[in-house]
């Protein structure tokens, strides 16, 4: 039986060849939104270590500059530098400026600086179809202030007796006893006696203040909580590994009343290198107190009976993000908290 064939249509098939040019056209579409695509995740990534570039950059411009007192443009820089280059994920990016202007700030702005020392990204996809390279940038900006709250070993100490609004890593040496003589607490005179007071705690031995019109209330009496014993055990193996133990004591410029009712009023925060203490006669709670300790002398010493007190030297000191607002209400006594406000 012979085949039946349909006859073409009248002057060929004009169709033929139509499929190739509709798959061009949609290969060039493709391509464009895929470089598109692939750039645009290029980018955001490149904003994201460029972030932590800035973000590292603004925080150590915020530590040196409050533990050198002050700090030019210059300095800040390349304080910048050393950090934003290692916390990006390609171990490089551009500082473009820093930004002083604003006391107790610094605004670090990064850029793209890219493997080969371009100033922009290499490799994009998108230059396939004439788009130019683009550059990106990030910005940070960082705070030090007094810290105005907090939370920690439950000792206030007087800012009559002692000087702390210079405290430097060199400061001097010294002890603060419990009673050191004289008046050491304020207008208020000696209801709640000599240059320091245990606090009232809110856990086990750790007590939250709040600089200004809170009153901190007071812990009669030289012995402390009986419940910080593991808290100065691991003071004290700090310290023998050689570390260091630096405590932010609140410190008061006013006591009132007596016993449980009385309180407190803190000023600000004031953060001491601890050499050694003795806050009772046992355990954990006295150590390198004595004459005969290493880098003990017999001024420094505080041993026997009802003695109390604390020897080591004031020190400037940086928290990073700690649980202390930042207003500027506190007074400055050397100890500040450093955040990331934007």
């Amino acid at each position: 039986m012979p085949r039946l064939r349909t006859p073409p249509p009248q002057g060929g098939n004009r169709e033929r060849g139509a499929a190739g040019v509709m798959v061009a056209l949609l290969m060039l579409v493709l391509i464009g939104a895929g470089s598109l695509a692939v750039d645009t995740g290029e980018i955001y990534a490149e904003r994201a270590q460029l972030q932590n570039a800035a973000d590292a950059g603004a925080l150590a411009v915020a530590q040196r500059c409050h533990a050198a007192g002050s700090c030019s443009v210059s300095q800040a820089l390349t304080w910048a530098r050393e950090l934003a280059g290692p916390n990006a994920n390609d171990g490089v990016s551009a500082v473009d400026s820093v930004d002083l202007s604003v006391a107790g700030q610094v605004t670090v702005v990064t850029s793209t600086l890219g493997t080969d020392g371009a100033g922009y990204l290499t490799k994009m996809f998108a230059s396939a179809l004439n788009a130019g390279p683009a550059t990106v940038r990030a910005a940070a900006t960082a705070s030090w202030a007094p810290m105005t709250s907090g939370s920690g070993f439950p000792l206030a100490i007087s800012n009559s007796c002692f000087n702390l609004s210079t405290a430097v890593a060199t400061g001097e040496v010294q002890k603060i006893s419990y009673k050191p003589g004289g008046t050491c607490t304020g207008p208020s005179g000696t209801q709640i006696p000599g240059g320091w007071g245990w606090l009232d705690r809110s856990t086990p031995c750790v007590a939250v203040t709040t600089t200004g019109s809170n009153r901190a209330g007071s812990d009669p009496g030289n012995n402390p909580p009986t419940d910080c014993d593991s808290v100065l055990g691991g003071w004290i193996t700090t310290i023998l590994a050689g570390g260091d133990v630096k405590v932010a004591f609140p410190v008061f410029d006013d006591v009132g009343n007596q016993g449980q009712n009385g309180y407190f009023h803190v000023i600000g925060y004031a953060t001491f290198k601890m050499w050694g203490w003795k806050f009772g006669n046992n355990h954990n709670y006295e150590f390198r107190n004595d004459a005969g300790d290493p880098n003990m002398t017999s001024a420094l010493a505080c041993s026997g009976g009802n003695n109390r007190c604390i020897i080591g030297q004031f020190v400037k000191f940086e928290t990073i993000d700690s649980s202390g607002a930042i207003s500027g209400g506190g007074a400055d006594l050397g100890t500040v908290d450093i955040k990331l406000i934007r």
